[in-house]
Order: structure tokens, then C-alpha cells, then sequence
């Protein structure tokens, strides 16, 4: 798992490991039962505090994302197909929002923008393959 802080974009850390996970988990990258790092582990890797990482794990086991077997670590839960198609959603959701908001800026229309929507769609599907 490649996680990467970033001390300088004003996010917290705890939270740029939070969403670096669900991330991880929504593009497949990591699936239900795998291990992650001990909190020791990659606060090491990452040079933070290992509390900043139990704070991502706290979040992420509340929300489900990953559980703790007593004794044997911190996993994937199986839970976190769900939340990872609910990750990707949001992610591509707002991708497309910011879309929406260059062509609103350069006045397009509704109809307009959902034309240009469905013709890239057809091309994509045209060219995948």
C-alpha cells in the first residue's frame, strides 16, 4: 500500500490517510481481508505520529472500511466493497461536477452539456476495448 502525505495541502493527516484508503479500496487496490500496516508500521513508514494514524483507523473502522482482530491486526473488512462503490461515486461524481461547472462557465447549456455527456459516453464506448 503507497500512501503519500502531503504536509503542505492543509488537509490533516488522519484524513489524507482516511480517504488514501478508501481510495486504495475503491480502485481494487486493496480487497476485503487484506492486512494494513500495523500503527507502529506506518506511522514509521510515513515518519508521523502513530496517534495520527489510530485516528485514521478509528475513522475507518467506524465507518466500516476496515476492522481489528484482537491480537492479529487491522484488516479490510468485507464491508468495504460497499463503501468503496460509495467512494467511487463520490469521486467520479465530483469529477463530473467540476465538468459541469467549465462548461456552465463557458455558458453551455443544459441540453448542451448533456449532449456533449452522451457523445463522449458513445466514444468511449467505441474505443475501449
Amino acid at each position: 500500500m503507497d500512501l503519500r502525505i502531503d504536509t503542505t495541502d492543509g488537509v490533516p493527516i488522519y484524513l489524507q490517510i482516511v480517504e488514501q484508503i478508501k481510495r486504495n479500496v475503491a480502485l481494487g487496490r486493496l480487497k476485503p481481508e487484506d492486512p494494513l500496516p500495523s500503527v507502529r508500521q506506518l506511522a514509521l513508514d510515513l515518519t508521523i505520529n502513530p496517534n495520527t494514524v489510530a485516528r485514521a483507523y478509528l475513522e475507518l473502522e467506524h465507518e466500516g472500511v476496515i476492522y481489528k482482530r484482537q491480537g492479529q491486526g487491522t484488516y479490510v473488512s468485507e464491508q468495504a466493497a460497499e463503501a468503496s462503490r460509495r467512494e467511487r461515486n463520490r469521486i467520479v461524481a465530483g469529477l463530473f461536477e467540476k465538468a459541469i461547472v467549465e462548461a456552465a462557465r463557458f455558458g453551455m447549456s443544459d441540453s448542451e452539456i448533456a449532449e456533449i455527456f452522451r457523445q463522449s459516453v458513445q466514444r468511449w464506448k467505441l474505443e475501449k476495448p
